[in-house]
């Protein structure tokens, strides 16, 4: 008679790169629901639930397939003069995923990691990012942003006139 394998053996278990295609498709419903990005114009769009820390969502560039955003509040970090926190977005809206590609201005995978990190830092690195995007999401979501309070701003040009075109990701 053959023995039972124990419970732990039996359940599969995620690779760490399952996980993170996880991350970004909670990511992608959790944006989409609060924002609905997809359907936003290029430009800068401010969020204000009356709490004095205004939420902006820059819509940086639409494609056939993806749009890349900016998300951060509408605070100077005192020292480099740019938004901080900030978390740049690649919408995948054909494979409804969002990716964070990176969190600071100046400060992309490469300058974290280097530019040949072995494969798990580099997934590590991008799990901690989509990690903060999802838990950034939630507390907007809870202290009210969402689409009802997302009103274009007209007197601020999108990131891309400052930033030209984001760094491509592997």
């Amino acid at each position: 008679m053959a023995q039972a394998r124990p419970l732990a053996e039996r359940i599969p278990r995620l690779s760490r790169l399952s996980w993170l295609m996880g991350l970004y498709a909670e990511n992608h419903r959790h944006l989409v629901r609060l924002f609905a990005p997809g359907d936003l114009e290029v430009g800068s769009y401010v969020s204000s639930v009356g709490d004095g820390l205004d939420v902006r969502l820059d819509v940086i560039a639409r494609h056939a397939y993806t749009v890349e955003l900016r998300l951060t509040y509408d605070l100077c970090d005192p020292v480099t003069g740019q938004p901080d926190p900030s978390a740049y977005i690649r919408l995948y809206r054909d494979a409804r995923q969002a990716e964070t590609t990176h969190c600071y201005v100046g400060r992309r995978w490469q300058d974290v990691v280097g530019m040949y990190p072995p494969p798990a830092e580099l997934i590590s690195h991008r799990m901690r990012m989509n990690t903060f995007l999802g838990k950034w999401l939630d507390y907007l979501a809870e202290r009210g942003h969402g689409v009802a309070t997302l009103v274009r701003d007209y007197d601020t040009q999108p990131a891309a006139s400052a930033e030209k075109r984001l760094s491509v990701v592997p």
